[in-house]
């Protein structure tokens, strides 16, 4: 396992990689409407992120399973957990949920980050389902500090969203990240306090809670990159890149724009 610590200027650099996600995905909230394709929504990202002079890391991601990732975002509607591919067949209706995975490379470094929002009005159901996914995510950060373990992280996940009758998406992690999207160590959703790789100053960590509605069980579908859940019940996820320090987690990304525009709902 490569574990590179960040100095506090990489933090810095890695900051604004983040934050440019976090305005990308508050751009892309003004126009998340029922009649509008997940294609346009990654055109609008494509755009936004160049032009704020950076490159969408996503596109071109190589896959284990078949050809590279083919849009700059992935758009991940109702029981599609993650890595769906936007597409023009694909509109958005009333009620559906849509998370939306972004990543950035700028002046080096990436950044990532991930929301899931509502279309129009939805489902209490739903609605219940973002607000603890999103809540895991902070209680999860909370424990990202120094000195813990990465089992604190991956407990405190797990816990809130299996007291609610949620499941935790075995199979998919958030990992580390710097100058590659992916980097050591894997961060579950799930695990055991005091378990696990010791935190230490300068780690980040893109920590991503992945919650199913119903099932834990997952599925690949034939375009050998969106994740479905099998029992084809909603799923929600929530991403912030973090840097870990002592005492408190240094959270790089930003929810701020779209709640900027839609109020802190969930």
């Amino acid at each position: 396992m490569n574990i590179f610590l960040k100095t506090e200027d990489e933090i810095e650099l890695m900051r604004q990689a983040n934050q440019l996600v976090g305005k990308t995905l508050g751009e892309l909230a003004k126009h998340i409407k029922p009649g509008v394709t997940t294609l346009q929504l990654d055109r609008i990202a494509d755009e936004f992120i160049r032009d704020n002079g950076a490159i969408p890391t996503f596109k071109g991601f190589p896959n284990p399973y078949g050809g590279p990732f083919p849009a700059s975002i992935c758009t991940s509607v109702n029981q599609i957990v993650v890595h769906g591919i936007p597409n023009e067949k694909e509109v958005l209706k009333e009620g559906d949920i849509i998370s939306i995975d972004c990543g950035t490379l700028l002046n080096g470094f990436c950044g990532d980050s991930c929301y899931t929002f509502c279309v129009g009005e939805v489902s209490k159901e739903k609605r219940e389902l973002l607000k603890t996914t999103k809540e895991s995510l902070y209680k999860g950060i909370e424990k990202a500090v120094a000195g813990n373990h990465l089992g604190d992280i991956s407990s405190a996940i797990q816990e809130h969203c299996e007291a609610k009758g949620y499941g935790i998406v075995r199979e998919l992690t958030g990992h580390g990240i710097g100058r590659q999207m992916h980097e050591d160590p894997k961060v579950p959703n799930y695990g055991r306090r005091g378990n696990g790789l010791f935190l230490k100053s300068g780690m980040c960590l893109a920590i991503e809670p992945m919650v199913t509605m119903g099932d834990k069980s997952i599925g690949l579908l034939p375009d050998r990159w969106s994740i479905c859940t099998r029992d084809g019940l909603p799923a929600a996820h929530f991403e912030h890149t973090v840097a870990i320090r002592n005492g408190k987690a240094d959270i790089l990304s930003s929810f701020e724009e779209i709640e900027s525009l839609e109020g802190n709902l969930y």
